[in-house]
């Protein structure tokens, strides 16, 4: 990423972040022009990160680059406050022109996804059972999916066991899904997880 960004004259990497915590750290520190964001992070969803950034500083633009190419995840992190969205898949020149789109006040989604959500649910009218989640609920989904306990769950998002159970629990109502298996099938076939 940074040497897509170095064969640039106008675009300079300020500063890198490794987990939430230390974006938050960082925006705490000094200003910045455009945050381009992976939603998957090791301490917070991406969306949870997008939702406090917009609440702390509203004015700076944000871009996700992210794998998720799911119709649901893309309009749940635009309406969380992303000014932008573009797969990892897409080539150097279209990440360059997203940057420079989204830095200078305007919005970016990649063509391929905006093509995609404009039709998303219109063959049967139905959308996908995971957009009836909280935000928490799809990262606990997500997690899950990965085949992280429960107790690995409740450290990474520093809440208890119980609250992972109930989440959990909750999730799968919501979605009619009865098992484990089902509930992980149900992620890999709509590309919930990386």
């Amino acid at each position: 990423m940074k040497q897509i960004v170095a064969l640039s004259d106008d675009v300079v990497v300020a500063a890198e972040a490794e987990n939430g915590a230390r974006v938050m750290e960082l925006l705490r520190e000094r200003a910045f022009d455009l945050m381009l964001l992976d939603l998957t992070m090791p301490d917070v969803s991406g969306v949870d990160l997008i939702c406090w950034v917009q609440a702390k500083f509203p004015a700076l633009p944000i871009l996700v680059l992210s794998m998720h190419n799911e119709p649901a995840v893309v309009v749940r992190v635009l309406r969380a406050g992303a000014t932008g969205y573009l797969t990892k898949d897409n080539d150097p020149q279209d990440l360059m022109a997203a940057i420079r789109k989204t830095a200078t006040g305007g919005q970016y989604i990649d063509p391929k996804l905006a093509e995609r959500i404009a039709f998303a649910g219109s063959t049967d009218g139905q959308a996908p059972r995971h957009q009836r989640l909280t935000d928490r609920e799809l990262h606990i989904l997500r997690l899950w999916s990965l085949g992280k306990s429960i107790n690995n769950i409740a450290e990474e998002l520093a809440i208890s066991n119980k609250t992972v159970s109930t989440h959990k629990a909750r999730l799968m109502e919501k979605m009619g899904i009865h098992s484990n298996a089902e509930l992980v099938r149900y992620a890999l076939a709509h590309g919930l997880v990386d």
